[in-house]
């Protein structure tokens, strides 16, 4: 079966996981990454910085699906946001870790990042442009809204809610049927005990609310 190909964009550490799972996936022919900024290196992990998202418009680049490895949840909505209007007729890929254990009934939308080690359980839906990073793990019925991010080793009970553009933060923790909401971030080793509001910042154990944020926020 011919390999389809495959664009990057991005070219920092996520990137370079990003970089992994396609090798490890074998299924796609990887061109290279898409940068704007042109003071870094001119590879990363042996594959060339092609150039800014200029080069798209190449006929060279044509027809190639596009994965955005861009961790800020923010960020990576506004580069889909502008390429969608400059070239609406790019696809994305949908990455998995061959390592991650996807369970029967799980919706993954494209544009999405399942790491290695991952657990996405039973009725699980995972949107589109997502992350559920290295160890993550979702249990039945979970929902990982659009734009939305699971750190590494995060652990959400069955049935929880994360709503779009949310980042939970390194190894916390969400109880069972929790609803968080949009634009939030938790703090990394938190335990979320409560629902909560849309643009909050929580941390602790158990997770209080300190402070509200407004979308787009930098939080990385």
């Amino acid at each position: 079966m011919e390999k389809e190909n495959l664009i990057i964009i991005g070219s920092s550490g996520h990137a370079k996981v990003i970089i992994d799972i396609v090798e490890k996936q074998n299924k796609y022919n990887l061109f290279g990454l898409i940068e704007s900024n042109p003071n870094l290196e001119k590879s990363v992990l042996g594959y060339a910085i092609l150039g800014d998202e200029s080069i798209l418009s190449q006929s060279d680049y044509e027809g190639a699906l596009l994965f955005i490895a861009i961790g800020d949840n923010w960020v990576r909505h506004l580069v889909k946001q502008r390429i969608s209007i400059a070239f609406p007729s790019i696809k994305y890929a949908t990455l998995i870790h061959p390592s991650a254990q996807i369970a029967k009934g799980v919706n993954i939308g494209v544009g999405s990042a399942i790491m290695a080690g991952a657990i996405v359980n039973s009725d699980s839906n995972i949107e589109e442009f997502t992350i559920v990073n290295t160890k993550a793990s979702i249990d039945h019925d979970g929902r990982l809204c659009a734009f939305a991010s699971l750190a590494p080793n995060v652990t959400t009970g069955g049935n929880a809610t994360i709503g779009p553009f949310t980042a939970i933060g390194i190894g916390a923790n969400i109880k069972h049927g929790i609803q968080i909401g949009a634009h939030c971030v938790i703090g990394g080793g938190s335990l979320v005990l409560k629902n909560l509001e849309d643009n909050q910042i929580a941390y602790g154990v158990p997770a209080i609310a300190i402070k509200s944020r407004m979308a787009g926020d930098k939080y990385l």
